[in-house]
């Protein structure tokens, strides 16, 4: 009998021992998978990249093709063998999967090649910090182009994307600014959309500017002064008309006798253009005029000429 009393308290301990390792193994699993639940994503997929400004527009691909459709279907027939769904992958192969701040303008030489197309000569219409102004005279007056009237142009405005490493290849979240990197997608995008512009400009050329900034109308800093002034082609270009206009109301801090307007005009004569410059552009100002028709300057419906 005693042997058999002690085979049962044996017997006891092996159960009780298989219960508490089956109990451990459990909580073991228990915390694994609450580990792996809390944390999301396994060891080894690197999260996306984060900067500061916005992040890439949502649908980007229906935005950029129905501009695309759009503009040679409904705006210009004639360019109705532009591949849009081409045009699509070219943008995207210029940055998908890659670090935003390591752009070149090779890899955006592809799109310029499928959508730039050719600007009527003295029809190019170059600005700086008059954006608004600009676009609203060339809706009124599609005899004339700015960058953002061409196709790349049209398709690109107001729109952001930059590309990550890591899947799914794009940050929906956030992009670079100038600031963080100068080689971001969206800014080596436009200034080579910026230099193909002006290097397709032909005859007499215009360029609006804004006479009411107290720092001075023309930056060198600028696109405009950086980039497309030195990549008019003087063997094309026989002109170049500047348009200096003023705020409504607003202060003229400069004319065209002004100091920021002899860079410029010194810049255009070095490089063998002619040059005339004409303070408040009459049919531009009468535009401006539509929202302030009881001015005094729109009730005279004169531009002030240059000193």
């Amino acid at each position: 009998m005693p042997f058999q009393q002690g085979s049962a308290r044996t017997r006891q301990r092996t159960v009780l021992l298989v219960g508490i390792v089956v109990l451990l193994a459990g909580l073991v699993l228990a915390v694994v998978l609450a580990s792996i639940l809390t944390h999301g994503k396994p060891e080894g997929s690197p999260e996306m990249l984060k900067w500061k400004d916005r992040g890439t527009t949502k649908n980007l691909q229906e935005v950029i093709l129905g501009r695309c459709y759009n503009y040679i279907m409904a705006r210009h027939s004639e360019l109705g063998d532009v591949d849009c769904l081409k045009i699509w992958e070219s943008l995207k192969q210029a940055f998908i999967y890659k670090n935003p701040c390591n752009i070149t303008p090779e890899d955006y030489q592809p799109l310029m090649e499928l959508a730039s197309h050719p600007i009527p000569c003295n029809k190019s219409l170059f600005w700086s910090k008059t954006n608004d102004l600009a676009h609203r005279y060339t809706k009124s007056n599609q005899n004339f182009f700015t960058l953002e009237d061409t196709l790349l142009g049209y398709m690109a405005d107001r729109v952001s994307w930059c590309g990550d490493p890591s899947a799914p290849g794009i940050n929906y979240e956030s992009c670079p600014k100038r600031s963080e990197c100068e080689s971001n997608p969206v800014s080596v995008f436009w200034k080579l959309a910026s230099k193909t512009f002006a290097e397709t400009a032909c005859g007499v050329v215009q360029v609006m500017l804004n006479g009411s900034i107290e720092a001075g109308a023309f930056k060198s800093s600028s696109i405009f002064g950086s980039i497309e002034i030195f990549n008019l082609n003087p063997d094309k270009v026989s002109a170049v008309h500047i348009w200096l206009m003023h705020d409504i109301g607003g202060p003229q801090s400069e004319s065209c006798s002004g100091y920021s307007i002899k860079r410029l005009k010194s810049i255009l004569e070095e490089r063998n253009f002619q040059i005339t410059c004409e303070d408040n552009y009459r049919p531009v100002q009468l535009l401006q005029c539509v929202h302030n028709p009881d001015h005094t300057d729109c009730r005279l419906c004169s531009s002030k000429a240059a000193p």
